[in-house]
C-alpha cells in the first residue's frame, strides 16, 4: 500500500511536525509514504527516514499546484492521500478530479476555523466557510484533531457533525524521550537554581504571552522562580517590552526557538501554554509524556480534552493572570499523577494505525 501526505511546506510547524510524525509511523507499519509538498525545503524534512520519497509540487499556493498534484497522483497512484489543512484538502479533491483517480481523500482539520475567521482579514476568510464547506466534503473521510475542533468546523460549514471522526495528534515516540536525555548547558537547569516555568510556542497574540508574564510577575512577588519561553515571532518585540515593564529582566528569557524543547521540559519545574485559543496543543502532551506538571488556560480547542478536564493538569481562563498565577503554584506544591494509559492515545504508533484504519475503510 502507498500513502501520500500532503502538506503546504516542511517548515518549522505544528502541522508539519504532526504530519512528519505520522510518516514516519506509517513508515514504521511498513506502508510506503510519499511526502507530497506544496514548495520543498525547510528543517522538518531532515527528520524523515531514508525510505520516505518528497514529490516536490514547486508552489507556494496549494491551489496553483493542482495540475501538478494531479501529475503526481497519475504517476504514482497512491492508494490514499491525507491532506493537511484545509486548503491541501481542496487541492487533494480536485487533483484527484484531473486525474480521474480513484484515490481515497482524507482531509484533516487542526485549528479553530471561528478564530482563525476572527483573527484574519480578506475575502478568502470570510468566504472560508463556503469553499471549505465544499473542500471537505469532497473528501472520503473528514479528520479532526479534537472534539472541539470538530464541533466547530461542522458548525461553520454545515458539514454533519457525524461526518467527522476524531484522531488526535500523534506526538510521542521514542525519539522524543531520547532527545529529552541530551543535556541543558544554560545555568538556569543547574542543580540549586530556582525552579523554572516553561512556555514553548510560536511568539504571536494566539500564544498570549502578555497574560503569562502578568502571572508569572505575580508568581515571582510570592516565590523565587524564573520563567523561560522557547520560540520565535512577530511578538517579540512587544513581549520583550512587557517583559521591562514589568521589571522582569532577570528572571525572563526568550532565548528564541530551540529545535529540542523536549530537553527543557523534562529539567523545567512547570510548564505553562498561555494561548487565547488551539486546535489541539501538542506541547502539552509532549510535556505531560515526559513527566511535567502543567497548568493551561481552558481555551478551544484542545486542552481540556488533552487534560481530561482537568485531571491531568490545571485549567484556567483564557487571559486571566490571577488564575494563571494560582495554577502555577498550585502544580509546583502538587504536581498530579498522570495515567500512562492516557498517553497512549498520543503515540505516533497509535495514531498511524488509526490513520491506516481510514484508509481501508469505505467512506
Amino acid at each position: 500500500m502507498r500513502i501520500a501526505l500532503l502538506v503546504p511546506t516542511l517548515e518549522i510547524g505544528g502541522v508539519e511536525r504532526v504530519f512528519i510524525n505520522l510518516a514516519n509511523g506509517l513508515n514504521d507499519c511498513g506502508i510506503e509514504v510519499d511526502l507530497v509538498v506544496g514548495s520543498a525545503g525547510g528543517e522538518m524534512g531532515a527528520k524523515l527516514p531514508a525510505g520516505i520519497q518528497v514529490f516536490d509540487l514547486r508552489s507556494k499556493r496549494m491551489l496553483a499546484s493542482v495540475p501538478r498534484l494531479a501529475g503526481y497522483l497519475r504517476r504514482r497512484s497512491p492508494d490514499a492521500i491525507i491532506a493537511a489543512m484545509t486548503h491541501c484538502s481542496a487541492a487533494a479533491a480536485m487533483a484527484r478530479a484531473v486525474a480521474r483517480s480513484n484515490v481515497k481523500v482524507i482531509a484533516t482539520e487542526h485549528n479553530t476555523m471561528s478564530k482563525v475567521i476572527a483573527h484574519s482579514s480578506g475575502l478568502k476568510y470570510r468566504l472560508m466557510p463556503m469553499w471549505s464547506r465544499s473542500a471537505l466534503n469532497a473528501a472520503d473521510h473528514i479528520v479532526a484533531v479534537s472534539s472541539g475542533v470538530a464541533d466547530d468546523v461542522a458548525l461553520r460549514t454545515r458539514i454533519p457533525r457525524s461526518r467527522f471522526e476524531i484522531i488526535y495528534n500523534p506526538v510521542i515516540s521514542d525519539s522524543l524521550y531520547r532527545a529529552a536525555q541530551e543535556p541543558v548547558e544554560h545555568r538556569w537547569f543547574q542543580p540549586g537554581e530556582p525552579p523554572v516555568v516553561l512556555a514553548v510556542g510560536r511568539l504571536d497574540k494566539q500564544k498570549d504571552f502578555p497574560t503569562l508574564l502578568r502571572a508569572f510577575r505575580q508568581l515571582r512577588d510570592a516565590t523565587e522562580a524564573r520563567l523561560m519561553i522557547l520560540g520565535e515571532g512577530p511578538e517579540r518585540n512587544r513581549i520583550e517590552s512587557a517583559v521591562r515593564e514589568l521589571r522582569l529582566e532577570d528572571d525572563v528569557a526568550l532565548p528564541g526557538f530551540d529545535s529540542n524543547p523536549y530537553r527543557f521540559m523534562r529539567r523545567a519545574a512547570v510548564f505553562a501554554l498561555s494561548s487565547a485559543w488551539e486546535g489541539f496543543g501538542v506541547v502539552l502532551v509532549e510535556a505531560l509524556a515526559l513527566g511535567l506538571p502543567v497548568v493551561s488556560t481552558d481555551c478551544t480547542y484542545g486542552p481540556s480534552e488533552i487534560l481530561a478536564n482537568g485531571k491531568y493538569g490545571r485549567l484556567v481562563p483564557v487571559g486571566d493572570h490571577a488564575a494563571m498565577c494560582a495554577g502555577l503554584l498550585d502544580a509546583m506544591r502538587n504536581p498530579p499523577r498522570l495515567d500512562p494509559l492516557h498517553i497512549e492515545q498520543f503515540t505516533i504508533a497509535a495514531v498511524a494505525s488509526r490513520y491506516l484504519a481510514l484508509t481501508r475503510d469505505h467512506p
